[in-house]
């Protein structure tokens, strides 16, 4: 036996361990065997998931919490098929997963065996940035090389790459040792005519408003946008449908989050004549409200890191961008117009020990943004996948640190539970917070399993009202109340938590939610806890 002889495996585990893309996010299928197998145990961490779609969330929150590529290994047709609904939010939200699917051995595919996946690259579009299916067993290492530099990319994204299972023992190329080395730069920054052309834009515009959106929070650019508003002395929305919270909400020039539909937003930007919008699609309406899209006579200087957002927004000038550079670079040229803004107020949520939705939100917002211990603080990042909460949750919590809020990017449901159990994964020191409602939390239950097993530091709050509180709104609007499915009464989430081994309470009172909230921010390892919450007004006022 030649025991120099390099394989296609050795190759890939070489471009893997040369950008970092140590930990693997699974569930394990025969056409993946042979490649699991061969991964040194030392040098890789593999997570499992019970199903492909808590994979892929788990693996989109621990990819937004770390912001580096990460390894997602699926399988065949049928484990991508199961990822998809899961897929549309890492699309949305710019995560970089890498998308590794098993495929039957090479020569039977065309057979259609069982488990081949036929015209694989086609499966997972148009929801991945690159997706292909090598052509020779020996070009598979330049192929995972490929992805992993289209996922880290600007515009970050998943990429899809199916490998039928004896390639990884074919023999490797030689040339196979030029891979690891590769890097691509992306040079972004505005040119000094682009910036004299922004600049005079501002400068003439007498009521500017910024509208913010998920990629700021993805750049990390938060402080340049706080003092681009400051300089303009404008207030600052986050556009609709935030995966992310781009902007301080303790910020004086803060003013909440747009409703996602065309008049919603042109409301909100009544009076003013010019939007900068920064990081954000122009828009990612929701509902539909037939109208314009702006008020007479405003202007629209759109930057974004993504050249497909540039492209299909129906107004607007865009520059295609690095955000972070881009943002410090406008930041500095801006002159002050010394123009201080009053904080919002924010409303009351009644007095009454009634247990809303509102209500729990008003407590964690109290809890406060850190959880005391005996050597300092952990940071909280939180989680939502409340839908009928999705429109208050940035207006009621306080969310002042980068990465310190996700919600589902496409509105599909089952991100919120596997993502929490990514971003405790990727952000082990802090203390994350998954607020989910009771007909979201049915789809990724089994996140529960792996938080068990891996003690992630996570707190389940399950807001239970007994129904799919945001279809509902939904049936109000359309007068159809009267469609089935709107209910799903009598689940046992403790009962359910407690089966896959987490610490589970339930809660019905705000006294006894502050009580459990508080007991399970303390705890080392996952908590949920069950929050059965009467209707409120938030669940009328959905998007």
């Amino acid at each position: 036996m030649d025991m120099t002889r390099r394989t296609v495996l050795d190759s890939t585990v070489d471009i893997l361990l040369a950008h970092g893309l140590t930990t693997v996010f699974g569930n394990p299928g025969s056409n993946e065997l042979p490649f699991l197998a061969g991964l040194p145990k030392d040098k890789f961490d593999y997570v499992l998931g019970l199903q492909e779609g808590v994979v892929v969330g788990m693996a989109d929150g621990y990819a937004q919490s770390t912001g580096k590529a990460v390894l997602v290994s699926l399988h065949a047709a049928s484990g991508t098929g199961n990822a998809m609904g899961a897929l549309t939010n890492a699309h949305y939200s710019h995560s970089p997963l890498v998308l590794l699917a098993g495929q039957q051995i090479r020569g039977t595919v065309g057979q259609e065996v069982m488990l081949s996946n036929v015209d694989a690259s086609i499966l997972p579009r148009p929801l991945v940035k690159y997706s292909h299916e090598p052509l020779a067993a020996s070009d598979v290492p330049r192929a995972v090389s490929q992805a992993i530099l289209e996922a880290s990319t600007h515009p970050k994204g998943p990429v899809y790459l199916s490998v039928p299972y004896d390639d990884w023992a074919a023999e490797a190329l030689p040339s196979d040792s030029l891979l690891p080395k590769r890097r691509v730069n992306t040079a972004g920054s505005l040119s000094n005519a682009q910036l004299v052309d922004i600049k005079a834009i501002l400068s003439r515009s007498s009521s500017p408003v910024v509208v913010v959106g998920p990629d700021v929070d993805a750049a990390r650019a938060q402080q340049h946008v706080a003092k681009i508003a400051e300089r303009l002395g404008a207030p600052v929305w986050i556009a609709p449908s935030a995966p992310r919270c781009p902007f301080p909400t303790t910020h004086t020039h803060y003013r909440g989050l747009l409703h996602p539909g065309i008049e919603s937003v042109r409301s909100k930007l009544e009076g003013h004549d010019l939007v900068l919008l920064l990081g954000a699609p122009a828009m990612r309406y929701h509902r539909w409200e037939p109208g314009e899209y702006l008020p007479d006579g405003t202007e629209v200087i759109h930057l974004t890191c993504d050249p497909k957002e540039a492209t299909r927004a129906p107004y607007g000038t865009a520059w295609v961008v690095e955000l972070l550079d881009a943002l410090a670079q406008l930041a500095d040229v801006i002159e002050d117009r010394i123009v201080h803004l009053d904080p919002r107020t924010i409303p009351s949520s009644g007095a009454d020990g009634t247990l809303t939705g509102t209500k729990i939100l008003d407590v964690l917002a109290a809890a406060g943004e850190e959880v005391p211990t005996p050597s300092g603080t952990r940071p909280i990042t939180y989680v939502n996948e409340c839908t009928t909460l999705d429109l208050l949750f940035l207006d009621r919590v306080p969310i002042t640190s980068p990465g310190g809020y996700h919600f589902p990017a496409s509105g599909g449901l089952g991100f919120g539970m596997p993502a929490a159990v990514g971003v405790s994964l990727g952000r082990p020191g802090a203390t994350v917070v998954a607020v989910i409602g009771d007909g979201s939390a049915n789809y990724g239950i089994t996140a529960l399993y792996t938080a068990a097993q891996r003690q992630t530091r996570t707190v389940f709050v399950i807001v239970n009202n007994g129904s799919y509180g945001a279809l509902r709104g939904f049936a109000k609007r359309l007068n159809a109340l009267d469609a089935p499915g709107l209910d799903v009464p009598g689940i046992d989430f403790v009962s359910i938590a407690t089966g896959y081994g987490v610490p589970a309470t339930r809660v019905t009172t705000v006294n006894g939610f502050q009580t459990a909230y508080l007991d399970a921010l303390r705890a080392e390892g996952p908590v949920l806890v069950e929050a059965v919450a009467g209707n409120s007004q938030a669940t009328l006022e959905l998007s």
